[in-house]
C-alpha cells in the first residue's frame, strides 16, 4: 500500500501534540516581564519538548521520503512510535510544573527513551519493508547516533534518580545531537 496515509496521520498526530503542548501553557498573572519568572520552568520544558518532537517529525519525514510502500507492521510500528510522543505533553507539563523532580525528570527520560525505541522499530521495520538494499537500508547503515542517543536516555534517567538537573542536561545534549537534519537519507536519494 501507499504511504501517503501514513504520512497525512502522522503529521495530524504530531501537529495535535504540540497544539496540546502550547494550549498547557498558561498566562502569566500580571502585565510586566518580571511575571514570566515563575514560569520559566513551563516555558523551557515546553521549548525542549518542542524541539524533540520537531526532530521526530522532520526525521520521519525525510524517513519517509525514501520509501515507496507501507505494509501492516509498518502501520502498527508508526502508531507505537505516536503513542509515545502523544505522551510527550503529560510529562512535558509535569516536568515544569514540579521543576527538576526526580520522578517528573525520570518519566519524561523514559518516554523520550520509548519515543527512540519505537522510532528505532520503525525504521527497521521500514528496511524490512524496502529490502536491505533499498536507500534507507543504505542511508541509516549502523545508526550510531540513534544507539547513542539511546543510551545517553537510559543514562539519564539513571542519573536523574540522583541528579535531576544532570539528567535534563543530558536530554538536551541529544536534542542538540539531532538539531541539524539527517543528511544520509537526502545523500543516499541523490545517488
Amino acid at each position: 500500500m501507499g504511504k501517503g496515509r501514513l504520512e497525512a496521520f502522522s503529521d495530524g498526530v504530531i501537529a495535535i501534540i504540540i497544539t496540546i503542548m502550547v494550549l498547557e501553557l498558561k498566562v502569566p498573572r500580571g502585565t510586566g516581564l518580571a511575571d514570566l519568572t515563575p514560569l520559566w520552568p513551563v516555558l523551557l520544558s515546553y521549548v525542549l519538548s518542542f524541539v524533540f518532537i520537531g526532530i521526530y517529525w522532520n526525521n520521519h519525514h525525510h524517513m519517509l521520503h525514501a520509501v515507496h510502500h507501507v505494509s501492516g507492521a509498518v502501520l502498527w510500528a508508526n502508531l507505537h512510535l505516536l503513542f509515545w510522543l502523544s505522551l510527550v505533553p503529560f510529562v512535558t507539563r509535569w516536568l515544569g510544573e514540579d521543576g527538576l523532580a526526580v520522578t517528573p525528570v525520570a518519566l519524561y527520560g523514559v518516554v523520550l527513551l520509548m519515543a527512540g525505541l519505537a522510532y528505532t522499530i520503525l525504521q527497521k521495520t521500514l528496511v524490512t519493508r524496502q529490502g536491505g538494499d533499498s536507500v534507507l537500508a543504505r542511508a541509516v547503515g549502523r545508526d550510531l547516533k540513534s544507539k547513542a542517543s539511546l543510551v545517553l536516555y537510559a543514562t539519564a534517567i539513571g542519573v536523574a534518580l540522583v541528579k535531576p538537573v544532570l539528567a535534563v542536561a543530558l536530554y538536551v545534549v541529544v536534542a542538540i545531537m539531532w538539531l541539524v537534519p539527517d543528511r544520509r537519507i537526502e545523500a543516499a536519494l541523490a545517488e
